[in-house]
């Protein structure tokens, strides 16, 4: 699906409030909301809108700890990596998990109530994961920056 000025536009606004009424999106598209309704359910139907969630202080729920994650293998065989995904993913303290480049094969982005819940989190999962040869941990000081906003070149 080739994404056009509007659809581009609706994708903006409902990044940034994802609560918006289809009246106040068909407003601000200066259409009427049978029209914008459609155009929204489409980019939902097309899969390019995935979900709708709520974005939450991790600190004021209770997680004070952020890390991120490097973790080399031993083991690149389809069954290893497949359980090594399936652990990762059923995993709720990993927020993230990529495939990269580099000296490690995947880098994890975790959060944990505090270091004492970190340290069971990597004795527990990570140190029991299948072919894992090194887990290089960074902890985050501060966040400067945490958005998971794409930057549409929209109007």
């Amino acid at each position: 699906m080739s994404l056009d000025k509007t659809d581009l536009k609706i994708l903006a606004l409902v990044q940034k409030n994802g609560r918006l009424s289809n009246a106040k999106l068909a407003e601000a598209l200066s259409m009427s909301e049978t029209p914008s309704w459609r155009r929204l359910k489409k980019l939902e139907d097309e899969r390019i809108i995935t979900s709708y969630q709520a974005n939450l202080d991790r600190r004021k729920v209770g997680f004070g700890v952020m890390a991120f994650v490097q973790i080399s293998c031993t083991s690149h065989d389809e069954e290893s990596t497949l359980q090594f995904e399936r652990i990762i993913t059923e995993s709720e303290n990993v927020l993230a998990c990529h495939n990269t480049t580099g000296e490690a094969d995947f880098m994890l982005q975790v959060v944990a109530k505090d270091l004492d819940d970190y340290s069971a989190f990597i004795e527990k999962t990570l140190r029991k994961l299948p072919g894992v040869s090194a887990i290089r941990s960074n902890i985050s000081l501060r966040e400067v920056k945490s958005s998971s906003r794409l930057p549409l070149d929209a109007p």
